[in-house]
C-alpha cells in the first residue's frame, strides 16, 4: 500500500537532477564563455562557485539547543540614566529577552553610552528582574573592570542571587586596547587583573561567562571574516591561558569565555562565519584536552554597513544580518535600531530594531530547525574554507607570542587595514553599493527622528604605556555622505546645490540609460542634477546658463555621441561650462570629444568617490 508521504513527496514527478545536469544549463546560458566567470571570490581569496552538489554525509554544527530561540537583546546606551530605564523597561516589557548594557567608551558605543557608576547603574537597571530569566549583556571598554565591579555590587545591593542572574560581563582588555590604539598596562601587568576579576566574581555565585572575545573590533574596522574569526580565536586563548595559568582548571574556564561576532547583510558569509566559529573553537578544547561544548556567542549587527542616507534601508540590512546570524547559531543577537549612525534612536526605531526579531522568531519560526543549512553543499563548502584560513591566521597570530604581541607589532591592524583599503576601493567604484548612499540618491528624502542627547566620549588614557595602531571602527559610506553634507550645508547657506546640467541629445530611447546613471552618479555626491532635452547647439547653451549650473555631463548612445556631442560640448564650453563629463565609456571618439572640450568620462566601474570630490574641488575653487 503506497503511504500518504510517497504521493506527496516533493517533485516526485520529474526526473533527478544531477550537477552534471545544471552544469549544462548553465554552459547553455553562457554561450562558449568560461564558467570561471561566474566565480566570485572573497576579500579573504576564498572562491564561491554558483553551484554546489550537495554536501553527502554533512552533520549539524552543534549550536543553540534544539528549537530554542536566540536571545532578543536590547542596547541601552542612552547617557542619562533615567532615561535609559525607561527604553530598558519598555524593550522588556515588548518583547526583548534581554539588555545589552552599553557604556561609554565601550567597543561598540559610536558616540554615547552609560556612566559605569555605581549610582547610574541603580538607576538604569531599577525594576528590572535580572533574576527572573532576563538576560544582562555589558559593553566596556577600558572601564571594564569599573562597569563590572558596579554591576556585581548592585546584584549584592538588592539581595539577589548571583546564581540565579544570567550576566555576561563582557571582560575584554584586548579588545578596548585594539580599538583605541593604547594600554595602560603590559600584558602581564593585564592578566592577574582580568582572572582575578573573573576569580572573584565566580566566587561570588555568578555563572558567566566572563571574558569576551570580540570579533567586532576587527569587523568594525574593515576587517575580512578570515581576520575577524582568527582575532577571537586568539583572543579567547590568551584569556583561556591566563586562567589557566591562575589556577582555574580548564573545565571551569571553559564555560567563562564567550565569543561576540558582527554580522553584516552578506548572508551567506555572515552564516558561514558563525557555524566555522563553533568548529574552530571546539578545536581549540580539544587541543586543550577538554571535551567540546559550545561556545556562547553573541551578534550584533554590523556599524559599518549602516547609513545616515536613506536609513530606512538599514531595516533591510538589519533583517539579513539577523536572518544568517540567527540561522547560523547565534546564542543571543543585538539589532543596532536604522538609525544608530545618524544618533541616539528613538522609540520608532528601538521598537522596528526589536520587531526585526521577534516577527523572524515568532513568525518565520526560523529557531525550529538547528543549523538549516547543513548539507548545503554552498555553505559547507564556505564554512570549510573559512576554518582553514582563519586557523592558518590564528597560527600566524601565535606565532608572534599571542594576540596583545600581535596587537604592539600592528600585525592584525596591518592585515584589517589592507581589507578595509580593498572595501573602500569597492565602495569608491561602486563595485559595492550601499543603497541610498552610493547608488539611488534622494536629495530630498525627509531627516529621521533621533532624541537630542549630548554624546558621550571618553579621552585616551594620558597613562598609556603601549600605543599602537587603533583599529576604530568605520562606516562604509562615510566618503560618500560626507558629500552630501557639504551639499546641505550649501543648500542652508546659498538657498541651492551645487548643480550639474545633464545634456541629453537624441530621443529619450537614445539618453534615458545614461542620463539615468549620470543622475545617480553625481547626486550620490551631492550635486543636483538639471536634466533637458536639446538637441540644438544654440538651445542647450541657452538651457545651461537658465540652468544656473557649473558643470555639465553629455547623455546620449554612442551612435548619437558620434553625430552631436562633439558640437554639443562646443557649445556648452563657449557658454561657460567650467567643465563638461561624458557618460560612458569614449572608445574610438576619445580624441575628438576631449578637443571638443570634453574634461572626463564617468562609467560603472570607475572611481566615483575621486570624480565627485574632483568635482567639488573645481566648483569651490571657482
Amino acid at each position: 500500500m503506497t503511504s500518504v508521504t510517497d504521493d506527496l513527496r516533493l517533485a516526485a514527478e520529474f526526473a533527478p537532477a544531477s550537477y552534471e545536469d545544471w552544469r549544462k544549463l548553465v554552459d547553455g546560458v553562457l554561450k562558449g564563455a568560461a564558467f570561471e566567470k561566474l566565480v566570485t571570490k572573497t576579500y579573504d581569496g576564498l572562491k564561491i562557485d554558483p553551484i554546489y552538489p550537495r554536501a553527502k554525509g554533512a552533520t549539524p554544527v552543534a549550536g543553540r539547543a534544539a528549537a530554542m530561540p536566540w536571545q532578543i537583546m536590547q542596547r541601552i546606551d542612552h547617557p542619562d540614566a533615567v532615561m535609559a530605564n525607561t527604553q530598558a523597561l519598555h524593550d522588556l516589557q515588548n518583547g526583548a529577552t534581554g539588555l545589552s548594557l552599553v557604556f561609554a567608551g565601550a567597543n561598540g558605543a559610536h558616540g554615547f553610552g552609560l556612566e559605569p557608576a555605581a549610582q547610574a547603574i541603580d538607576k538604569v537597571l531599577d525594576g528590572v528582574f535580572i533574576d527572573a530569566g532576563i538576560s544582562i549583556e555589558l559593553q566596556v571598554g577600558p572601564q571594564w573592570r569599573m562597569a563590572a565591579l558596579h554591576i556585581a555590587e548592585h546584584v549584592k545591593r538588592r539581595g539577589l542571587s548571583p546564581a540565579a542572574c544570567n550576566i555576561r560581563f563582557g571582560i575584554d582588555p584586548i579588545g578596548a586596547a585594539a580599538v583605541w590604539g593604547s594600554s595602560a598596562c603590559t600584558w602581564p601587568e593585564i592578566v592577574p587583573a582580568v582572572t582575578g576579576a573573573i576569580k572573584g566574581l565566580a566566587a561570588s555565585g555568578f555563572k558567566g561567562p566572563f571574558a569576551v572575545a570580540d570579533g567586532r573590533v576587527v569587523h568594525g574596522a574593515g576587517g575580512s571574516e578570515v581576520q575577524e574569526l582568527a582575532f577571537v580565536l586568539a583572543t579567547g586563548v590568551a584569556y583561556l591561558r591566563a586562567l589557566e595559568g591562575a589556577g582555574v582548571a580548564l573545565e571551569d574556564a571553559q564555560g567563562m569565555i564567550y565569543a561576540r561576532l558582527g554580522a553584516d547583510a552578506d548572508q551567506f558569509l555572515t552564516l558561514a562565519k558563525f557555524r566555522a566559529l563553533r568548529l574552530l573553537w571546539a578545536r581549540i578544547e580539544q587541543a586543550c584536552g577538554l571535551a567540546p561544548k559550545p561556545i556562547f556567542i553573541a551578534a550584533e549587527t554590523a556599524w559599518r554597513m549602516l547609513t545616515q542616507r536613506d536609513a530606512y534601508v538599514n531595516m533591510l540590512r538589519a533583517t539579513m544580518a539577523t536572518f544568517a546570524a540567527g540561522l547560523g547559531g547565534a546564542n543571543a543577537i543585538t539589532v543596532l535600531p536604522h538609525t544608530q549612525a545618524v544618533g541616539l534612536p528613538d522609540p520608532f526605531a528601538r521598537r522596528v530594531a526589536r520587531n526585526t526579531q521577534l516577527v523572524l522568531l515568532e513568525e518565520s519560526n526560523l529557531a525550529k530547525v538547528s543549523d538549516p543549512a547543513a548539507g548545503s553543499g554552498g555553505i559547507e563548502t564556505l564554512t570549510q574554507q573559512l576554518c582553514e584560513a582563519a586557523w592558518r591566521l590564528f597560527q600566524e597570530i601565535e606565532s608572534t607570542g599571542g594576540v596583545f604581541a600581535a596587537l604592539e607589532q600592528s600585525l592584525i591592524q596591518r592585515q584589517a587595514a589592507a581589507t578595509r583599503a580593498l572595501r573602500e576601493a569597492n565602495i569608491a567604484k561602486r563595485k559595492e553599493v550601499l543603497t541610498g548612499a552610493t547608488e539611488f540618491p534622494n536629495l530630498h528624502e525627509a531627516d529621521v527622528a533621533v532624541l537630542t542627547a549630548k554624546p558621550v566620549a571618553l579621552a585616551p588614557s594620558a597613562a598609556a604605556k603601549l600605543t599602537f595602531d587603533a583599529m576604530a571602527p568605520m562606516r562604509l559610506a562615510a566618503p560618500f555622505e560626507a558629500l552630501r553634507d557639504r551639499s546641505d550645508q550649501a543648500l542652508k547657506d546659498n538657498g541651492a546645490r551645487p548643480k550639474i546640467f545633464l545634456a541629453n541629445l537624441g530621443t529619450p530611447a537614445d539618453f534615458t540609460a545614461r542620463a539615468t546613471f549620470a543622475k545617480s552618479f553625481f547626486e550620490t555626491g551631492g550635486i543636483e542634477a538639471v536634466d533637458t532635452q536639446e538637441t540644438d547647439p544654440a538651445a542647450l547653451a541657452a538651457a545651461f546658463k537658465a540652468s544656473g549650473a557649473a558643470l555639465a555631463c553629455l547623455c546620449s548612445s554612442d551612435k548619437i555621441y558620434a553625430l552631436e556631442a562633439s558640437a554639443a560640448a562646443a557649445a556648452l564650453q563657449t557658454i561657460g561650462a567650467q567643465y563638461i563629463y561624458l557618460a560612458g565609456r569614449p572608445g574610438e571618439q576619445e580624441a575628438a570629444l576631449r578637443a571638443a572640450g570634453v574634461g572626463e568620462f564617468i562609467f560603472a566601474g570607475g572611481d566615483a568617490l575621486a570624480t565627485l570630490r574632483e568635482a567639488w574641488r573645481r566648483m569651490e575653487a571657482k
